[in-house]
């Protein structure tokens, strides 16, 4: 069976939640997934404001930090823009579910 690969999409702090716990509930009944939670927009300053416990399966958008002028001093995962990351994973057959 092949590995289960699924993108979290969160732009909002609402959706960070909700995507925060659906990667928890997916990885509680299938260990062996690889998520990936990508926030962008207001999603960046409220996962700088509290860490948590899928802070490893996340990854800030560097353009809405420079937007939002906000510093990752927390040193969370970040990657150049979220539409490339997500277009390129979605290509590379990762399911995208929007939080």
């Amino acid at each position: 069976m092949a590995t289960l690969r699924v993108l979290l999409h969160a732009p909002t702090p609402q959706a960070l939640g909700r995507a925060r716990r659906n990667a928890r509930n997916l990885l509680d009944a299938r260990p062996a997934a690889e998520v990936l939670i990508i926030a962008n927009g207001g999603a960046v300053a409220a996962a700088l404001a509290q860490s948590d416990d899928t802070d490893p399966h996340l990854r800030l958008c560097r353009n809405s930090l420079k937007a939002q002028g906000l510093d990752n001093a927390a040193g969370i995962g970040e990657i150049d823009a979220a539409v490339v990351t997500l277009a390129e994973r979605q290509a590379e057959g990762w399911a995208y579910i929007r939080a």
